[in-house]
């Protein structure tokens, strides 16, 4: 008996491609075409299922976006659109339509940002690594030569960082990723509200593998991204899976006696040699030191109570106010 290298694949999943929008009423007619295109393209060649669709999550949206969702529904049902009742932030809205996903039963999610600088034609090598028995696959830029020098070297740096304080993250990845059903109901069991999938995800575990693009520029509209948002991410990344913060804080606070016990010595010797006035600029820096270190202390303790704060209401994670089906 003959066998083809296509019996000993999965099947073709029923894929979803799932894209998050706040305020992206100019860049929806320019990318949703795009992703259907290739939607159309992965159907052609058998590697996916004709129910396959597009999941539009409005984030809540201050601009026309749900408007041009409804449109864009109309004229092909194919796009699946939900409105959240209130802007969550983009991680609540990915995980939104993720969830979604699970419940309507698809097999394969694929989740991309609605300005397209991820490359889209990367989903076919996805699809095939899923159909090869990955779970997850994620989408990971082969470069940074669009980037800024700043942001280049601060996404390095953080990743480093995020790496050091033992969080599994994939080196350039983000949000672009693939993830099985399987991976899907392993994520549902995740209740935080201090949500951080791209800890999360790599935390799951399963078969993984990972996709080469080169991200381009935005298509339309301003990054919902900026410097402030970026830092807020990066914080809860770090304080959401790890605790080494507070044992650097430990640390620290040793050091930091060890020094006032130096500075003590060297006053004790500046007031028996008659050099008292010369030990009034360590007694300053000591003072500073220690000042600094404790407001630091506050603010990173506060940052954890906090979270155990937001996460003792048990509040939900997003209130879905409309579909499109």
């Amino acid at each position: 008996m003959e066998y083809s290298i296509d019996s000993f694949l999965r099947p073709a999943p029923s894929l979803a491609i799932v894209v998050p929008c706040y305020n992206e009423e100019e860049a929806l007619p320019i990318s949703v075409p795009a992703l259907l295109e290739e939607l159309e393209s992965l159907n052609q060649a058998g590697l996916v299922t004709p129910e396959s669709c597009l999941v539009l999550v409005d984030d809540g949206s201050r601009d026309a976006t749900w408007q041009t969702i409804s449109r864009l529904h109309e004229r092909d049902p194919r796009i699946r659109g939900i409105k959240l009742a209130h802007n969550r932030g983009h991680q609540n809205a990915l995980l939104c339509g993720l969830m979604w996903t699970l419940r309507q039963g698809f097999e394969a999610t694929i989740s991309i940002d609605a300005d397209l600088q991820d490359d889209v034609k990367a989903m076919s090598d996805m699809i095939r690594q899923y159909r090869e028995g990955c779970e997850v696959v994620y989408g990971v830029r082969s470069s940074r030569e669009t980037d800024t020098g700043f942001k280049r070297g601060t996404a390095q740096t953080y990743y480093k960082l995020l790496s050091r304080m033992g969080v599994e993250a994939v080196y350039n990845s983000a949000d672009y990723r693939m993830m099985g059903r399987a991976a899907l109901e392993a994520l549902s069991e995740y209740q935080e509200v201090n949500l951080f999938l791209r800890g999360i995800v790599p935390s799951l575990g399963f078969k993984t593998g990972t996709v080469e693009y080169a991200r381009a520029e935005r298509v339309a509209g301003e990054s919902k991204y900026p410097l402030k948002k970026m830092i807020a991410l990066a914080v809860d990344g770090i304080t959401s899976f790890s605790i080494k913060p507070m044992q650097v804080i430990t640390v620290v606070g040793l050091i930091s006696l060890f020094i006032a016990l130096i500075m003590l010595i060297y006053t004790i010797i500046s007031v028996c040699t008659g050099h008292a006035v010369a030990g009034w600029g360590s007694i300053m820096v000591s003072i500073w030191l220690v000042g600094g270190f404790l407001i630091l202390s506050v603010g990173v303790t506060g940052e954890y109570v906090g979270k155990a704060y937001m996460e003792s209401k048990h509040r939900p994670r997003y209130i879905i106010e409309e579909e499109l089906r």
